[in-house]
Parts: C-alpha cells; structure tokens; sequence
C-alpha cells in the first residue's frame, strides 16, 4: 500500500512559480506523475517520470514550463512550475505506480493516488 500527500498549491500570478510535493509512505512507488483537473475538464497529464529518475514526460502543454523530480532518499516527487498560466490552474494530483516503473502519461497505469493540491493562477 502506498499513500500520498501533495502540498504546495497555492495561489500565484501569471508567469509566477510554485513547487508542488507529492510525500509518499509505505513501500516506494515505481513510475509517478502529476495529474491536473480543472472545473468541467477532464483530468490531464502533466508529467511523469521513472523509478530512477532518469526518464521524464510531458505534454506541450507545459513541456519547457514544468519540471519533475523525484528523491526516492526522502519518499518525495516535485513538480516544479514556472512561467505559469491561467490555464494552468487545476486541481494537481500526485499518483503512482504500483509496478510500472517507466513512468506513463496513461492514468490507467497509476494505482495510487493523492488527495490533490489547488493551484489557481491569476492574472
């Protein structure tokens, strides 16, 4: 079983930054990646990344923009945003793998999930 708990989201002006965590327990997840859904949309990928930490994903979206890291020392996965937009706000939602380890743009493969972090960007 693993949980997760995201903190960071918070409110930022346009072209401002945030960084948001995802603190796992338990036994450390495989892949991990950060989801978003904003009011009447569906849920979107935002990055992802593998068990080591080597390979990472993003959409067009925010690829440039957004960063993801992970500290498997510390059970942590960052996201870090810059240059944000209003279309940039959503909820974030952290999620794992339970034995996929490549990291996947793909909800299906994610198990666990967290509670989700507001992020709302003004302009």
């Amino acid at each position: 079983q693993v949980q997760l708990v995201e903190s960071g989201g918070g409110l930022v002006q346009a072209g401002g930054s945030l960084r948001l965590s995802c603190a796992t327990s338990g036994r450390t997840p495989y892949g991990m990646g950060w989801f978003r859904q904003a009011p009447g949309k569906e849920r979107e990928f935002v990055a992802a990344i593998s068990w080591s930490g080597r390979n990472t994903y993003y959409p067009d979206s925010v690829k440039g923009r957004f960063t993801i890291s992970r500290d498997n020392a510390k059970n942590t996965v960052y996201l870090e945003m810059n240059s944000l937009k209003e279309e940039d706000t959503a909820v974030y939602y952290c999620a794992a793998s339970a034995s996929y380890g490549a990291g996947s743009s793909n909800s299906n493969l994610y198990r666990y999930w967290g509670q989700g972090t507001q992020v709302t960007v003004s302009s």
